[in-house]
């Protein structure tokens, strides 16, 4: 079994043959356990692994990567079941793995080698994946897997080697679900949407704050995730995966993040939006998880408890699966009839209750660099006392349903991205009249600088225009809501421009924030006076607006440019969102 000479936890498990060599992993082989499986060492592990294990094991290629190496999945089943619908029809939820997005933190990817080889062999564990269907991403970021080093994890202990964060292109894949820039993301999605699993689990390293925890949690924030799976998250499956590594001897804290300087300030929950893995799980009503062990600690004791983890995840889930699957239909239920949708979340201010944490009290001393007070966590002074834990939040912008969103046909990328992402799209034969909601963008804030190959867009400002008739030009695309199914929050949070990490805010449609007709000021000033003088309520507003705007009173070009801007000369595509809000039903 998977270091029982190592661990007294492993104490717990069944015991099994030594594996012949060609299943041994290279963190095995390694006295020391600080060696990470290289790219070439894991894709050959998996073919061996998959030619041992012909009947309960397939090794698929899924998609292309940006470094032009395939995705691979992994799908492990007790009886051969390799496929979502089959796996469905059996009852069993299906389990989603993903390792190495960020390659420098690959506890994950030695772990999962291990844990799948162990539940193929053992004949104690085999009967497990009668209950779950297994899926492993083996590799996902394989750019930067490749790209291995020693020194750009400086804080990390261990390994002695690793890969790099940024992928083959330079992205961080864990900012690129929604926005999907990279073949990677692509290939990603199409698999996710295969498989919709009930439970998504990605691995990861933390940085930050000294503390006595091996291995910490991030699950999806409950209140993203409606009443019903929400509550059946809070108050069952975490339970038993805490309650499941603490016999296992790994006492597990939810991920160590605060707004103070140190823990003692409170654990703060990692509201991930849907351009993180997780928050993108949750938009297809999967519980997503991001383990994230500790970066101080050895690399053995690192993925030693990642693999226990990942095996109480597939103990707790069989123990649990007919909860489970009812908690996640009753969420799809509720899915099909919602006509609200939160778009921004915030924390709550009050925390939600406390944490036990098992932490290092912490001081301050000179820096040996520039001589100022530092930080320090002394190990010498361990403790155990409760902290405020704030757990809940709340919406702090949201958007009611139309009947259809509205796509021209020019906008090719986004429509690539909703078909990827499972929205049903329909091309318009012939025009469609009917009432109809566009947004003209206000107002937005843009970031200075560059991120993840953007310009960031936030405190979006929107003006809502009630249309009574808009004609839509054949061609022009309609998803409709009542058509999506597990698409629609997708959908929702992806065109809504006001949603953290909507298209808009990546930066899709910054062709419309540039004006490409404008005036001569000279030419200008004899109509704008003309169209004063004939429009005396728009000569009313300008004078209102002069009144509560000094700048505006005291420039002659700014009011000429209001004027402008008020007037039929205007530019009518300027700001204007191209994706309208159809509010009438749609003809079959």
């Amino acid at each position: 079994m998977f270091f029982a000479p190592l661990l007294l936890a492993a104490a717990l498990m069944p015991t099994a043959p030594t594996p012949p060599p060609a299943l041994t992993t290279p963190f095995e082989r390694d006295p020391q356990h600080n060696t990470t499986a290289t790219y070439t060492e894991c894709l050959a592990f998996y073919k061996d692994l998959a030619a041992a294990y012909p009947t309960t094991m397939q090794l698929r290629a899924a998609g292309l990567t940006d470094s032009g190496q395939p995705l691979h999945e992994v799908v492990l089943s007790a009886d051969g079941t390799f496929e979502p619908a089959a796996s469905r029809a059996k009852g069993r939820p299906i389990l989603f793995i993903q390792n190495g997005i960020h390659p420098g933190e690959p506890e994950g990817i030695d772990a999962s080698m291990a844990l799948a080889r162990d539940l193929l062999r053992d004949k104690q564990l085999l009967p497990l994946l009668r209950q779950v269907t297994v899926v492993v991403i083996p590799a996902y970021n394989i750019g930067g897997m490749l790209n291995r080093n020693s020194t750009t994890r400086v804080n990390q202990n261990g390994p002695r080697e690793y890969g790099f964060r940024g992928n083959a292109r330079n992205f961080d894949l864990n900012r690129d679900f929604v926005k999907q820039d990279s073949r990677n993301a692509r290939s990603f999605a199409a698999l996710f949407q295969k498989w919709r699993p009930e439970v998504f689990v990605d691995t990861h390293t933390s940085n930050g704050a000294d503390y006595q925890y091996t291995i910490t949690l991030i699950p999806t924030q409950p209140d993203k995730l409606g009443p019903v799976l929400g509550k059946y998250l809070q108050t069952q499956l975490l339970p038993a995966l805490y309650a499941g590594m603490a016999k296992k001897s790994w006492p597990l804290t939810p991920y160590v993040d605060f707004a103070g300087e140190t823990p003692e300030s409170g654990l703060r929950a990692f509201l991930e939006s849907t351009r993180y893995s997780t928050g993108y799980a949750a938009l297809f009503n999967s519980l997503g998880f991001m383990p994230e062990t500790h970066m101080l600690k050895a690399f053995g004791p690192r993925v030693r408890a990642t693999y226990d983890l990942l095996l109480t995840y597939v103990q707790t889930i069989a123990n649990q699966a007919p909860t489970l699957l009812a908690a996640r239909a009753a969420a799809d239920r509720a899915l099909a009839t919602q006509t609200q949708f939160p778009l921004a979340w915030a924390l709550n201010e009050q925390p939600s209750g406390t944490v036990e944490f098992r932490g290092y009290e912490a001081g301050h001393k000179a820096s040996g660099v520039s001589g100022q007070p530092r930080l320090y966590y002394d190990r010498s002074r361990p403790y155990v006392r409760p902290v405020p834990f704030y757990n809940a939040a709340h919406a702090v912008a949201s958007a009611a349903a139309p009947v259809a969103y509205a796509i021209p046909a020019a906008w090719g990328e986004v429509l690539d991205n909703l078909r990827r992402n499972g929205v049903v799209l329909r091309k318009l034969p012939q025009p469609l009249t009917g009432p109809a909601e566009a947004y003209t963008i206000e107002d937005y804030k843009t970031s200075p600088k560059p991120y993840e190959g953007h310009y960031l867009h936030s405190q979006i400002k929107l003006a809502t225009r009630t249309q009574k008739s808009e004609t839509l030009p054949p061609g022009t695309y309609l998803a409709v809501l009542a058509e999506q199914g597990a698409a629609a929050r997708y959908l929702i949070e992806a065109l809504e421009p006001q949603a953290t990490d909507s298209f808009f805010a990546w930066g899709f449609f910054d062709s419309i924030l540039q004006q490409k007709e404008h005036y001569s000021d000279y030419v200008f000033e004899d109509l704008a006076a003309a169209y004063l003088t004939q429009n005396p309520d728009v000569r009313q507003q300008l004078d209102a607006a002069k009144k509560t705007d000094p700048a505006l009173a005291a420039s002659g070009p700014a009011q000429l440019e209001w004027v402008y801007q008020h007037s039929p000369y205007a530019e009518p595509g300027y700001r204007r969102y191209p994706v309208l809000r159809w509010m009438s039903a749609v003809p079959r």
